[in-house]
Parts: C-alpha cells; sequence; structure tokens
C-alpha cells in the first residue's frame, strides 16, 4: 500500500534477493541477528532480516522458525559471492531464493535507494509475465491497529485470488512491516489492486492515504528472473510462469 505517486528513486541500479528458510525456532534468533552488512560483504547495498508470517484475513499468523532475507546488490557477481561463501547464505540454503529486478517504484524507502528502468516495466506489462510485488513500511505505532484491520482485509482478498502463487508477511518489531507477493501476471495483480470485484486493497490505500500508516514507505514491482530451491515443497517461480517443475533457469 502506498499513496505515492510512482517515480524513479535516485541511487545505484540494483537487483534484489529474497530468500525464505524454515530454520526452526531454535536457530531463528541467530538469524535474525546475522545480518550482513556493505562493510563485510563486497557488493551488498541493503540487508534486512525477518520474522514471517502468513498473508491472510485475521490476525498476524507468525511462522515459527521461519526466516526470511531481503537485500538489495550492485550485480549478480555479488549475489553469487554472497551464496558461495556467506554464512548466512549457509543457513538459507535449504529454503527458497528469487532474483528480482526493480522496474517500478512508489514511495521511497530511506536505505534502499533503487534506480528502476521504465522501459523494462513497459516490457514487462506488454509480456503479462510473473511479477513479484515487494511493500515495505516503518510504522506509525499510534497507527497499528488500524495498519492491521486495514492490512487484514487486503491480505484475506490476496490470499483467495487463483493468482497469486507465493506470499509472504514481514516483520522486524517494533516499526519494520512488509509484504512480499508473487503473481502469475501483471493483469492479475493489478485485477486484485485495482478491479472492481475487490475493493479492500484500495479501501487500504485511500485510509492510508487519509491518514498515513507509515513514516516511510514503499512499493517495489520487480521482475523475477532467477530461483533455486522450493518454497512449501515447490518452485513458485515456475508455478507461477507455469512451466515444468525441473525446467532450468537463468543464474539460478
Amino acid at each position: 500500500m502506498s499513496n505515492f505517486s510512482p517515480a524513479e528513486l535516485r541511487g545505484p541500479a540494483v537487483i534484489l534477493s529474497v530468500h525464505i528458510a524454515d530454520l526452526g525456532v531454535r536457530s531463528l534468533p541467530g538469524v535474525l541477528r546475522a545480518r550482513p552488512g556493505p562493510a563485510d560483504t563486497p557488493g551488498l547495498r541493503y540487508a534486512r532480516t525477518t520474522f514471517t508470517g502468513a498473508v491472510a484475513a485475521g490476525p498476524p499468523r507468525l511462522r515459527p522458525g521461519r526466516a526470511a532475507l531481503i537485500a538489495a546488490w550492485e550485480d549478480d557477481t555479488a549475489l553469487d559471492r554472497f551464496l558461495a561463501s556467506g554464512p548466512l547464505a549457509r543457513q538459507l540454503a535449504g529454503g527458497w531464493l528469487v532474483r528480482l529486478r526493480p522496474v517500478r517504484v512508489a514511495g521511497a524507502w530511506g536505505p534502499l535507494p533503487v534506480r528502476t528502468d521504465p522501459a523494462a516495466d513497459a516490457a514487462l506489462t506488454e509480456e503479462d509475465g510473473p511479477v513479484a510485488v515487494l511493500t515495505l513500511g516503518q510504522l506509525r505505532l499510534r497507527r497499528a491497529l488500524p495498519f492491521l484491520r486495514a492490512s487484514s482485509a487486503a491480505s484475506g482478498r490476496a490470499a483467495a485470488d487463483p493468482a497469486l502463487v507465493a506470499s509472504l508477511a514481514m516483520a522486524r518489531p517494533p516499526r519494520t512491516v512488509g509484504t512480499f507477493s508473487l503473481w502469475r501476471s501483471v493483469s492479475a495483480m493489478r485485477q486484485y489492486a485495482y478491479g472492481s470485484d475487490g475493493p479492500q486493497h484500495r479501501n487500504a490505500v485511500r485510509e492510508h492515504q487519509a491518514d498515513p500508516f507509515h513514516h516511510e514507505a514503499a512499493f517495489l514491482r520487480c521482475r523475477p528472473y532467477g530461483a533455486r530451491g522450493l518454497l512449501d515443497g515447490r518452485e513458485p517461480l515456475a508455478a507461477a510462469s507455469d512451466a515444468p517443475p525441473h525446467a532450468p533457469r537463468a543464474r539460478p
């Protein structure tokens, strides 16, 4: 959710990675403390480890033992180095990793400056292939309950949409909240967000516009272009593309 108009954000061109892994309740605290930093990870621009939960109607549903890492990299080579040698990468290796190229950004996320490619966004829309959406927010604590109510309604509508292939709620108390979702097509994602048959997302956006839920928020539309591993027993990007489960993919 965002009340910002899409705009190119200043900063370096980056790729994003989202890592999701089931680690067990005992291992989770250590992973959450093990956030890598640009100073000790060449090519890393931003990283955040989070708790995870379900995108669903009702109260927040924490997924015990499942962690996520959101990271921004200067290029695929930097991510490959991390995957080959990073201690945190080894801990997350049993889960699912997806590579994302940001193509459209609304709002701002100070720690994560992103420069998008309007031509890539146009191509993604024209091809109408799989699309990933990442939302990030720094919650205003006084608006926490209204945010949870609005988010619950919108999340319930998304979870019921057959075009939603994978989704994840993320949180890093007390303020950082976010979601990751993977859709079969841009048109299906837009139908959920703006279509007349499901006003929950539009209502949440209007409420945020009237009295923002967040100090800072960003909505990133991304082209998923490589994945490896499994999430809940399947590879979501292959499922989103209706590709055979073992079809080869670029840059796993």
